[in-house]
């Protein structure tokens, strides 16, 4: 992932709401989202060219998605980002007990993990740390958690509204995902990439021939299971399908 706002604890029904979008190259052979081969424990998209995903649930509760660090540095790792997504799945509830070994083993990253009403957040970039997030709304991007970048201040603020709204209709988070506004040069960060390109990625939703918003998923957690909601994008913002599974918990 590349954009996440996401709501702990902090609606009426729902103990946790994420909204998200997946920014990559369009040539990256992807599945889209489904229960995977080992039954119907585990749903989310795959990353068919290292394996792993980007956003992944389980019929235990678990919810755990990773969003890479931008820098401008290029970077070499033993393993894919996406391995951190399925094996948070199962591993232990403490990020900090099992990735703090294995931290540079992977490229920069930030990982999200919810379980059983609660939400750990662990990166390895510039140094390895982990923490458990308050209840509330919350964001992340390309940069350390709640780092107030334009896009991430705009969909945080949309997800607030929902969350105190207490209705199950999630096309407005659809919407604040799919706004491909470009910040102000003002208000933009630099992250080593240039202003052309910073411009770029300001937009919640990148469209592009090469590269682009590939997917924008809500995930609802209520007492008895989780709804997955997956809408994907081809090239220049093509719309592919969209995916919505109820998952009940067990």
């Amino acid at each position: 992932m590349c954009l996440i706002a996401f709501a702990l604890n902090a609606h009426p029904r729902y103990r946790f709401v994420l909204a998200a979008n997946r920014d990559e190259f369009h040539a990256r052979p992807t599945a889209a989202a489904a229960f995977h081969d080992d039954g119907d424990r585990v749903f989310g998209g795959r990353d068919l060219q290292a394996g792993g995903s980007w956003l992944l649930a389980s019929r235990a509760g678990r919810i755990a998605a990773v969003t890479n660090v931008r820098t401008g540095l290029p970077e070499q790792a033993a393993r894919s980002r996406g391995a951190l997504v399925r094996d948070s799945l199962d591993g232990d509830a403490d990020l900090a007990t099992q990735w703090r070994e294995s931290a540079s083993a992977f490229g920069r990253y930030n990982l999200l993990c919810y379980a059983d009403g609660q939400a750990s957040y662990a990166s390895n970039h510039p140094g390895f740390r982990a923490q458990t997030i308050e209840a509330g709304v919350h964001s992340l991007s390309n940069a350390a958690l709640d780092t107030p970048w334009p896009k991430t201040l705009r969909l945080r603020q949309v997800l607030q509204h929902w969350v105190a709204g207490d209705n199950d209709d999630i096309e407005p988070l659809l919407r604040a995902l799919a706004d491909p506004s470009i910040a102000p040069d003002h208000e933009l960060p630099d992250t080593g990439v240039g202003m052309a390109l910073e411009r770029r990625l300001s937009a919640a939703f990148i469209v592009g021939e090469q590269y682009g918003t590939r997917a924008s998923s809500i995930v609802l957690v209520d007492d008895t299971g989780i709804r997955f909601v997956e809408r994907s994008f081809g090239p220049n913002g093509s719309v592919l399908g969209t995916v919505d599974q109820r998952i009940i918990l067990r």
